[in-house]
């Protein structure tokens, strides 16, 4: 039986894979996207700081600081074809101390040698800028064009618009072993096998491990856990910008941060750890406030919903690696992309989608679609808009999540998509039903039997996230999961 050949698998399905098939799709491509989790953006992808950085901090002439620097102008357009939530807010990089002014001076020659707007604000003005700032904090680095993004939207955002154009995806497939057959590459799975006339190993914290199939890798991947604390959006004005502490040699420092979803986020740290380790510590929680007390006293604790923590791919070389082997002509490694690889997405998916072009001599795609449908959100529609769409579908007038306002009309919708949510943490993802100050103590049992009625599966079986988190485990007395 001869098995289907593409013209390119991407191994890795977290924000910088599936910018790859967005900007592939442009051409005429049989393409293939395999990930190991039940949704795409589950590992770094989905726990960061979700930054848009402006480009003032990576070195001069490295790819870090082009890439960064394209992606940001990039990113404020895809964003309003793929429908994620952007806000350009700036960053504000404070300075205490002397010492630090040398730093922001320093940060702001590069700024420039970058191409980044910035400036240096001093005391009065900067405590304009940010009123709750501590009167210690003496001046910082502007850099009007940083932002905020939605990083799993983002994600979703990217492969939902490639599947759109035609791109395949497959979940729940981990890469047990790839061989160079002649001119194809042969990637074994768990569940099958295919071929490929070119190969993209954008595996994150595994493209080390991916590589070694092929060839022995010429970086090393260390992995660098991040813990964070997620305040509720209890005051829009609490804090505007961006807040940076000046940069140290082990990383850019605890940050402060409003969401798109109008949270705040405080962190990371920055800690060594294996690759599969996301838990969080009290001990790690106490010094990530000490050290925001620098920036912002008397934080409101109580407003805490969660902690969390991700974990980073850094390569030995500091910077992001995006070539093609010399050794395996055809496989295009996309690795180490650790900050300010959000940022730098876009022209990364767009930088090597145009490499396997011209590797392939690929056709435009004339039939290609930039933008994906429009994301629902009841909180942009005034009330007569609201009340309409509910006469005309009364599904999006039942909440569900009474936190972040969240209908069953729209979890449907999420549901039924092209990369659509498939567990409890795909609907999450997508719409935040769960992200709220109750974490889905009120709407996940909810969630759950929209997802088994409209996947047409039993209750039993619906996954928090991957194969063996089953929401529901046992029955209590009176209650059938499977009805």
């Amino acid at each position: 039986m001869n098995k289907k050949i593409y013209d390119v698998i991407i191994v890795g399905g977290g924000v910088i894979g599936c910018s790859i098939a967005r900007y592939l799709s442009r051409y005429k491509v049989n393409g293939l996207l395999i990930e190991k989790h039940s949704d795409v953006g589950e590992e770094t992808s989905c726990a960061n700081s979700a930054i848009v950085h402006s480009g003032y901090d990576p070195l001069p002439n490295t790819r870090k600081a082009y890439f960064n620097v394209k992606g940001n102008k990039m990113m404020e357009e895809v964003c309003k074809e793929l429908h994620v939530p952007f806000i350009r807010n700036g960053s504000l990089t404070i300075g205490f101390n002397e010492e630090d002014r040398k730093t922001i001076e320093n940060l702001f020659s590069r700024a420039k040698s970058n191409g980044v707007d910035a400036r240096i604000v001093e005391k009065e003005e900067l405590h304009e800028m940010e009123p709750s700032l501590n009167d210690e904090c003496l001046c910082a680095l502007y850099c009007k064009n940083s932002g905020i993004v939605s990083p799993f939207e983002l994600t979703i955002g990217f492969m939902e618009n490639a599947m759109d154009n035609g791109f395949e995806l497959n979940l729940n497939e981990k890469v047990e072993k790839i061989i160079k057959n002649n001119e194809l590459f042969e990637v074994i799975t768990n569940k099958g096998e295919y071929l490929s006339k070119t190969l993209v190993n954008a595996a994150g914290l595994y493209s080390d491990e991916i590589l070694s199939n092929l060839e022995k890798p010429s970086f090393k991947i260390n992995a660098r856990k991040g813990e964070y604390i997620l305040l509720d959006h209890f005051n829009n004005d609490w804090c505007k910008h961006t807040l940076f502490m000046c940069p140290t040699k082990v990383g850019k420092g605890v940050l402060i941060s409003p969401t798109t979803s109008f949270n705040y986020i405080i962190g990371p740290s920055n800690d060594s750890s294996s690759k599969e380790d996301t838990s969080t510590d009290t001990s790690t929680m106490s010094i990530l406030k000490e050290t925001a007390a620098k920036l912002i006293k008397n934080i409101p604790y109580s407003e805490v919903i969660r902690t969390f923590a991700g974990v980073r791919a850094n390569p030995d070389n500091d910077d992001f690696i995006i070539e093609e082997s010399k050794t395996n002509p055809g496989l295009f490694n996309v690795a180490g992309i650790m900050s300010p690889g959000l940022a730098s997405s876009p022209a990364i998916g767009e930088y090597v989608s145009d490499l396997i072009k011209e590797k392939l001599k690929l056709e435009k795609n004339n039939n290609y679609k930039s933008k994906r449908k429009e994301v629902l959100s009841l909180n942009s529609l005034g009330i007569d808009k609201y009340n309409e769409l509910v006469k005309k579908c009364p599904a999006y007038g039942h909440m569900i999540c009474r936190c972040e306002k969240v209908s069953e009309g729209q979890i449907i919708d999420a549901i039924h998509r092209n990369c659509g949510a498939k567990t409890v943490k795909g609907v999450k993802k997508r719409l935040r039903a769960g992200f709220g100050k109750c974490q889905g103590s009120f709407c996940e049992e909810e969630v759950c039997k929209i997802l088994a009625r409209e996947l047409n599966v039993p209750l039993s079986s619906i996954l928090y996230k991957d194969e063996g988190s089953e929401v529901f485990k046992y029955k209590s007395k009176g209650n059938n999961y499977d009805e």
